[in-house]
């Protein structure tokens, strides 16, 4: 399984900001985590561990292991533009993300346990891979007992509108997944050209 069950606030704290969800916790302490995170003084980077420090942030942000990372790298790079954007925009398709930022889910790892466990279908048919790359064009919507289910329907939150590359029908509860975000419009604080610089060595 491509997600990390260990301690959020643990994560947030060594990268300083909530790349996890909730981050009410950074600011009583923001110190790394640690026995001595406290007394411990930050040393500077060198441009290895940047790169690699940013590769770990997405990685963690949008619930990916190594493997699956490097195969949407190495897609990213075979298309037409620059692979930074174009590893930002496939992130940002994958079904459990899309899931998310639709507001049918609280949190990405919410999100991914929404489609696992099939209550999430494309195009009316169910998909339960949460890696599932969207097209645009792409037709989201809740299986039937999902919206028969209390529970689940008091979860749903509400799309942000400031995500303009959907858009969400609240009366047929369906989404669709209209075009490939530009970078500037997805709110990730990521430096993707790090990471480019980190696999192109």
């Amino acid at each position: 399984m491509a997600r990390y069950t260990g301690p959020k606030t643990k994560i947030s704290r060594i990268f300083g900001e909530p790349i996890l969800g909730n981050g009410k916790y950074l600011g009583k302490n923001s110190n790394p985590p640690g026995q001595h995170g406290m007394t411990r003084k930050r040393k500077t980077l060198g441009e290895y561990a940047l790169q690699l420090r940013e590769k770990q942030k997405a990685k963690y942000t949008y619930g990916v292991l190594e493997r699956q990372f490097r195969g949407t790298f190495q897609e990213a790079a075979r298309r037409k533009g620059a692979t930074g954007e174009n590893l930002i925009k496939l992130l940002e398709a994958r079904l459990d993300n899309t899931v998310y930022r639709l507001g049918l889910a609280a949190s990405r790892p919410a999100a991914r346990q929404l489609v696992s466990h099939k209550h999430i279908t494309v195009n009316g048919h169910v998909v339960n891979v949460p890696s599932y790359q969207l097209k645009p064009g792409d037709i989201i919507s809740i299986t039937q007992r999902t919206a028969d289910s209390e529970s689940l329907m008091n979860q749903f939150k509400g799309k942000n509108p400031k995500i303009n590359w959907l858009d969400w029908n609240e009366g047929d509860l369906k989404g669709t997944f209209v075009t490939y975000p530009e970078r500037e419009s997805v709110p990730e604080n990521i430096r993707e050209q790090l990471i480019v610089e980190l696999y192109s060595k």
